[in-house]
């Protein structure tokens, strides 16, 4: 199967200091895995575990994660916060997010 035609997931780790971090990919516990072992995991993690997945959510094809994945990484770490807390809100989120083209750089809002 085709990368874009399988599910792509949002996914949040928080980390050791408590920064966030996001990501996207098809198989979050495989991906969570490789970021703790450190070999294919992204850069920022190392050194940085453990790890705490805080949010998984699935949206769609990998252009729509990447929409989303782009909107998440703009937001204020307070509103990163609350859509962790709040994970009632995720959904209608990711949808707006999924639909924000952003070609001029604008803030993804929800309102």
């Amino acid at each position: 199967m085709r990368s874009e035609q399988r599910a792509w997931h949002l996914y949040v780790v928080r980390c050791r200091g408590g920064e966030l971090y996001a990501g996207i990919a098809t198989d979050v516990a495989r991906r969570l895995a490789e970021h703790e072992d450190g070999a294919r995991g992204a850069k920022y993690l190392r050194g940085r575990g453990p790890l705490t997945l805080v949010l998984a959510r699935r949206v769609g094809v990998r252009s729509d994660a990447l929409r989303v994945e782009h909107a998440f990484k703009r937001l204020r770490k307070g509103d990163k916060e609350s859509l962790v807390r709040d994970r009632r809100g995720v959904g209608r989120w990711v949808r707006v997010a999924r639909r924000a083209a952003d070609p001029a750089g604008e803030r993804v809002v929800d309102s």
